[in-house]
């Protein structure tokens, strides 16, 4: 196994890295991402292309490269967006919810071109994971901020399953997705969120 650093937000060097492999991985997992949040009003240049960079830019990238790699071979890729594509939830994520919004209509057009040449492209959307990124957001609790500790409680108030989400929840979907298990699962987005978007 080989590791590789790679600044996804820069195409020079997602495609340094698919040049550098002699066979492309046969499963590709996009699961980068980053999610500031900064009002809509207050969002400059640099900041929202860094964010649609990494989380929808990136993906596109990894996968036109993947499919070009690969060619009749096929593959098997899964993308990360959100529930946040899907139901703007938190507030100041507007540059966060349309990227992730772009990784499913990406993922359906991907599935519909690439699929008869033996590619499966899915989505999961997860939610209410708890990662690093949400115990970073959660200290912002302790400092008395309001307004994200009602938006924490109105999330967790949703959660018909009542409680939040592991990683290991999460990896276990991809796992799936990218076995034989799913072999006829194709163009799906799969929300993982204890049940946010069914209420």
């Amino acid at each position: 196994m080989k590791l590789y650093t790679v600044d996804l937000s820069k195409k020079k060097e997602i495609d340094r890295l698919w040049n550098s492999l002699e066979e492309g991985p046969d499963i590709l997992v996009n699961n980068a991402g980053i999610y500031p949040f900064k009002g809509f009003l207050k969002v400059e240049e640099s900041f929202y292309e860094h964010v649609l960079g990494t989380n929808l830019d990136a993906v596109y990238w990894m996968c036109q490269n993947m499919i070009r790699k690969r060619g009749k071979k096929g593959g098997v890729i899964v993308n990360v967006s959100s529930i946040e594509a899907v139901v703007s939830f938190d507030e100041d994520l507007a540059h966060y919810s349309i990227a992730k919004s772009g990784v499913i209509a990406l993922t359906r057009a991907l599935a519909k071109e690439h699929g008869r040449r033996g590619f499966r492209v899915n989505a999961i959307l997860p939610g209410g994971i708890i990662t690093t990124g949400t115990k970073a957001t959660a200290k912002r609790v302790l400092k008395f901020d309001l307004k994200l500790i009602k938006t924490g409680y109105d999330f967790r108030q949703r959660l018909p399953i009542g409680r939040f989400g592991r990683p290991d929840e999460v990896a276990r979907m991809v796992l799936v997705l990218s076995s034989d298990l799913a072999s006829y699962v194709h163009g799906a987005t799969i929300p993982i969120d204890g049940g946010f978007l069914a209420v």
